[in-house]
């Protein structure tokens, strides 16, 4: 190929390039995040910090270790108000989720998900009753997705408002150390519980909550104060930013869902470990979308289980790698696989027919022709830390 043929393959690519980045959607950080010399790719339709240029596994380590930053702006969050009260909302929405939302208290956090009606997972979600409204997270890829079940299903005196804001997640062993000089008042907050608090002259709601397995806090920021908020505590000698890459090995770690890789709208609940994000009352109740399915797989057991996988060796695993019992017959299907830095080796997570097939025994995954062992573990892979 002729030098000016190759210039102008390189310019070709670099318009489709620059026409792929411009119709990406930018968080309130986006300038924060290329002033920090940030590595940004695509994601959920955003254009996202990967890493920084310390690079994935340091955020990583650092994060475990002190406290890291990260923008989670990409999250759609929701505001939904009635005019009759906090308890029409919340029995409303028990007919779309599984979770106790009639039992949540001033300020408490929930995790759930919209299910289908096979039992199928739509979207795993957090609900948190504030005030005078419930404020709804969802993930970035589902945003239109949940809006329609919300706008769709709700009566129509009760409205959903999609939010102008930022998500700041605030992560690690010292982050209440760090977040507390600024919020005195932090400590009253136990796991799983938030409030609103003055942060850079701004009001915030702040939860203690997070997906790294970590203590630590998200905080949700006018959109239009979210570089001040961010740069207020990225100030902090502690704390050092973090990116999606350093984020995905943590949760790997953590032994977290990731939506439409571990979680999909054909894996219901049970078959993810996630039963106990159904309390007794709504197991006798019944009336949530694939009741039937869910609640008949909480009593015989589901035909196919999520487990943890320590391969030998340093192959990386990824999503899609078939999993093969020692007969090599096929019995599942990695959905999330990476190094774990924490680990210091390569982990990695999916489903498998349930059978009797105990924790520890070896199984084999099939990488690009090659056959590795892989011990069948437990979840998660490292410790959760959360402040009870």
């Amino acid at each position: 190929m002729h030098a000016r043929a190759r210039v102008r393959l390189s310019e070709n690519q670099m318009s489709q390039k620059n026409s792929v980045n411009r119709s990406l959607k930018q968080t309130p950080l986006y300038s924060l995040h290329k002033t920090l010399g940030a590595r940004m790719a695509a994601f959920a339709g955003f254009d996202m910090p990967i890493n920084y240029p310390t690079g994935i596994i340091t955020e990583h380590h650092h994060c475990r270790t002190a406290a890291s930053l990260f923008d989670v702006s990409h999250m759609s969050q929701f505001c939904i108000r009635s005019s009759n009260g906090l308890a029409e909302i919340a029995t409303a929405l028990e007919l779309m989720v599984p979770g106790d939302i009639q039992g949540l208290r001033l300020g408490q956090l929930r995790y759930t998900m919209f299910t289908n009606n096979q039992g199928g997972v739509i979207d795993d979600v957090i609900v948190a009753r504030v005030a005078n409204h419930f404020h709804l997270i969802g993930n970035a890829s589902r945003s239109k997705t949940d809006k329609k079940i919300l706008c769709d299903k709700l009566p129509a005196n009760i409205s959903v408002k999609r939010l102008d804001r930022a998500l700041i997640a605030l992560q690690g062993p010292k982050a209440e150390e760090i977040l507390v000089r600024h919020v005195p008042k932090l400590p009253s907050l136990n796991f799983m519980y938030g409030n609103k608090f003055d942060l850079a002259g701004t009001q915030c709601w702040v939860s203690r909550s997070g997906y790294t397995g970590e203590d630590g806090f998200e905080i949700s920021v006018p959109a239009n104060q979210a570089v001040e908020v961010a740069e207020l505590i990225l100030d902090e000698e502690e704390v050092k930013p973090a990116g999606l890459g350093a984020r995905d090995s943590l949760r790997l770690e953590a032994g977290l869902c990731l939506y439409g890789h571990d979680l999909n709208e054909n894996i219901t609940p049970i078959e993810a470990g996630l039963h106990w994000t159904i309390s007794r009352r709504r197991r006798a109740q019944k009336n949530f979308p694939g009741a039937h399915k869910i609640l008949h797989q909480l009593i015989a057991g589901p035909k196919q289980q999520r487990i943890g996988l320590q391969p030998e060796g340093n192959i990386l695993v990824r999503e899609g790698t078939k999993i093969n019992d020692t007969n090599g017959n096929n019995i599942g299907t990695v959905t999330s696989g990476g190094f774990g830095p924490t680990i210091g080796g390569p982990i990695a997570v999916g489903y498998i027919t349930k059978e009797k097939i105990h924790m520890g025994a070896y199984l084999k995954l099939r990488v690009r022709n090659k056959e590795i062992k892989a011990a069948m573990t437990s979840l998660p892979f490292v410790q959760h830390r959360y402040r009870k």
